[in-house]
């Protein structure tokens, strides 16, 4: 008996000791994050430039999976689907929140079906023209709108992508007759813009930086709350005033979990990803990228998360773009 009640305590107490040994092996194998574009993108290299020193930290690789098209959507359903383990992730961005607003069905639930862990980074959305223009500002170009109503063009790229309904946000706060021309991607925007075929366009700035320091563009304004660093002379569309007053547009990258990943697995996630933001290396390769790092709470980027579904939700409505 006295064996028997030996072998029943230990083995109980091995019971007990399973979940805290199961906590210490994570990660028991390489992460993966699952990036809704395509390689080479702002999105994907920052991915990767967090990946990495996450992985360091981690003491395990992380892969970046690049599953672009249908609006991230097939990222999102096969990270929501994945095992809740804390070995999938997946890069969250604007589109993210775009696509709540947009799809008239998702696979998956934008808000219920991921655990947010932390935002990675923001990074500035543009009003460009060319180099050439007689729009010399912001307020030449509001000018040039209100004395010419439905005759300027602002480019864009896709219909129902940030950069469009950015553009249409700005219309709309700035109350002025323009018209949103999309493209089908970054190079038939500078191509359309430098031609003079559009007067100006609303583009990530970091994809054009090569052409606004090639001095073939010029930035008006960044559509974000600070002028981006190291460009102090480049003013905010806010600072226009007026109905523009607190204008506040930023692209951004965060990292979520499928829901129902153990919260300390997601607590730890969110530990690390805090000092990888922190790290100077970092935060200047993020920098060259015109990506300001920025690591927030799991609550808070839930709250952005859904702050941005109700934005674009309703700018997708007031612009009547059909729902897909």
């Amino acid at each position: 008996m006295v064996i028997e009640r030996r072998q029943f305590l230990a083995a109980a107490a091995a019971a007990l000791a399973q979940p805290a040994i199961a906590q210490q092996a994570w990660p028991a194998r390489p992460l993966r994050i699952v990036v809704p574009f395509g390689p080479g993108g702002i999105a994907d290299l920052t991915a990767r430039a967090v990946g990495q020193a996450l992985g360091e930290r981690l003491g395990q690789s992380v892969v970046i999976e690049n599953k672009p098209g249908a609006g991230g959507v097939s990222a999102g359903e096969l990270v929501a689907r994945a095992e809740p383990d804390g070995h999938t992730l997946l890069l969250m961005s604007n589109g993210t929140a775009v696509s709540a607003g947009l799809f008239a069905r998702l696979p998956f639930d934008p808000q219920k079906d991921f655990a947010p862990i932390s935002l990675l980074g923001l990074f500035d959305i543009a009003i460009l023209v060319p180099e050439g223009s007689r729009q010399k500002t912001l307020q030449d170009l509001l000018a040039a709108a209100k004395a010419n109503p439905g005759k300027l063009n602002i480019a864009t790229v896709n219909v129902g992508s940030t950069q469009n309904l950015a553009a249409e946000l700005f219309k709309s706060a700035a109350q002025v007759q323009v018209q949103v021309v999309p493209f089908n991607g970054t190079p038939a925007v500078i191509t359309a813009l430098r031609a003079g075929e559009v007067d100006a366009a609303v583009e990530i700035l970091g994809p054009v930086k090569a052409q606004v320091d090639a001095k073939a563009l010029r930035v008006l304004a960044v559509m974000g709350g600070r002028r981006p660093a190291g460009q102090s002379q480049v003013a905010t569309v806010a600072e226009a005033g007026g109905t523009l007053a607190g204008f506040d547009v930023s692209s951004w990258n965060a990292v979520a979990a499928p829901a129902k990943t153990p919260r300390d697995v997601v607590l730890r996630l969110n530990r690390e990803l805090q000092a990888v933001l922190a790290s100077p290396a970092v935060r200047q390769r993020l920098a060259a990228l015109d990506v300001e790092a920025r690591a927030s709470s799991p609550e808070q980027l839930a709250a952005l998360l859904g702050d941005e579904i109700r934005r674009w939700s309703a700018v997708i409505a007031k612009a009547g773009i059909p729902r897909q």
